[in-house]
């Protein structure tokens, strides 16, 4: 504080006039002066302190100009490296891997993918779970590089559009209602070696063409066992075409064997169709074993 003096005098007088005093208290002093020293310190300490552990949160986190640690910013979106943990949803446009990867989604209980409309509904929905894979959609579809469609489910009807379909287990397979195919053939890397079964345990087995069915055996017979009876039935046609017809197993007559038979037999058939054999002679002996449909 600065105080200045005066002394009055009256005019004429030749009295000299003191020279004025000052006085000056500058700086602050005692408890004062130790307490703004302490703070400096304090502030210059946390100072020092907020510098390194920026430091080090740069350093652990590896940030960079391109982004932070694998996670790389680029002007076409994001680019992740290594494996990285997702603990909320994530919504992204596209996910893709490196060219030289695979893309791998992981989970401790399941991984769900869920597509959404314009107004927030799910769509689809894809659910793997540790035992079970579960799509909820209207339409399941499998496509090839070509855009072909392979596989096929709706709610009326499934569709294979592949040209070859494989069954490798051990039953084959299993349909419960009609099938429709061009052709049934038996596939293997020696097919000579792999038979081909269609067998119906509990219920009967129908085949049905409109322009006829064709059963081919290169080099083997075909065998037709049947618990009960063998029915051929044609509306318009000839039943058997074959160069050699053998039934060596047909039920013989029981008049014996006429001399001029010379061991020579006729087929005959009952009335619900049964065949058997009479002995052969001039005229017709079907008649005479007759009984033998009884």
């Amino acid at each position: 504080m600065v105080r200045e003096q005066y002394s009055s005098t009256t005019p004429g007088t030749n009295i000299q006039r003191p020279e004025p005093q000052y006085v000056y208290n500058v700086g602050i002093y005692g408890w004062r002066k130790r307490c703004l020293y302490l703070f400096i310190l304090l502030l210059i300490i946390i100072l020092v302190v907020n510098l390194a552990l920026t430091i080090w949160i740069l350093k652990i986190m590896w940030f960079s100009p391109t982004g932070m640690g694998y996670l790389h910013v680029k002007t076409e979106g994001l680019r992740l490296e290594g494996e990285s943990e997702f603990l909320y949803p994530l919504y992204v446009k596209e996910i893709h891997s490196r060219k030289d990867s695979s893309l791998l989604l992981q989970s401790s209980h399941n991984v769900t993918l869920n597509a959404r409309n314009s107004d927030g509904n799910v769509t689809g929905r894809l659910s793997v779970d540790p035992d079970l894979v579960q799509f909820h959609s209207q339409l399941f579809q499998i496509m090839n590089l070509h855009g072909k469609p392979l596989f096929t489910a709706h709610d009326s009807d499934t569709a294979i559009g592949t040209e070859k379909l494989r069954v490798t287990g051990p039953e084959g397979a299993l349909c419960e209602h009609s099938v429709e195919t061009p052709l049934i053939q038996g596939f293997g890397d020696d097919v000579k070696n792999q038979t081909l079964r269609l067998q119906s345990p509990t219920r009967s087995l129908t085949m049905n063409a409109p322009r006829g069915i064709h059963i081919k055996a290169e080099n083997g017979d075909i065998v037709a066992l049947s618990h009960l009876d063998i029915k051929f039935h044609s509306t318009n046609g000839m039943i058997l075409d074959a160069q050699n017809l053998l039934l060596p197993d047909l039920l013989q007559g029981t008049n014996g064997e006429s001399e001029s038979s010379e061991g020579l037999y006729e087929i005959c058939a009952c009335p619900d169709g049964r065949l058997y054999l009479s002995v052969a002679d001039i005229d017709s002996t079907c008649l005479e074993y007759s009984h033998d449909c009884q």
